[in-house]
C-alpha cells in the first residue's frame, strides 16, 4: 500500500506542474531505486504542497530546462503523498537533511548536486533556474 497525507484531489494541480514538463513521477520506493541505478544524469524533484518555496520551485524548474544542458531524466516524488518513494529518495541525498522542496542531481547512482529548501525559499524563479542550470553545465553536459 502507498501512504498518502494529502487527498490527490488537493495535490493533481501541484504534480501536473511537473509531469506536464515530462517529468515522471516515482510513487514507490522500487521506482526510485530502478531509477536512481540508471546511467547517466537523474534530476529527482520533491514536490510540495509548500507555497512558499515550492511555488518558486516549480516555476524555476521549467524555467531551467528551456535551453542547454539538461539532465537524461526528469523525475518527481510528492512530499506528503508519496511518503515511501520520498523517504526513498531521501536516502539517497545523504548526508542532507530531509527539505519539502529539494531538487537532487544523481548521477551513475550518485549524488552530485543538491538543492535544499533554505536555497529555495525567498529565490525567485529566475535565481533558481539560474543555479539549475549551472548545474546542469556542470554535470549534465
Amino acid at each position: 500500500m502507498i501512504a498518502q497525507r494529502y487527498p490527490e484531489a488537493f495535490i493533481a494541480p501541484m504534480r501536473a506542474e511537473l509531469t506536464r514538463l515530462g517529468f515522471d513521477e516515482l510513487r514507490t520506493p522500487e521506482e526510485v531505486d530502478e531509477t536512481a541505478a540508471q546511467p547517466g544524469t537523474t534530476m529527482i524533484v520533491v514536490n510540495s504542497v509548500c507555497g512558499c518555496a515550492a511555488g518558486q520551485a516549480r516555476p524555476g524548474i521549467a524555467l531551467s530546462l528551456r535551453d542547454g544542458a539538461r539532465p537524461d531524466r526528469l523525475t518527481t516524488v510528492f512530499a506528503g503523498a508519496d511518503v515511501e518513494a520520498t523517504d526513498r529518495a531521501r536516502t539517497l541525498f545523504a548526508p542532507y537533511p530531509p527539505s519539502s522542496p529539494s531538487i537532487a542531481l544523481v548521477k551513475d547512482g550518485k549524488l552530485v548536486y543538491m538543492m535544499e529548501r533554505r536555497e529555495i525559499e525567498n529565490q525567485g524563479a529566475t535565481a533558481i533556474a539560474a543555479k539549475l542550470q549551472a548545474a546542469y553545465a556542470q554535470f549534465c553536459a
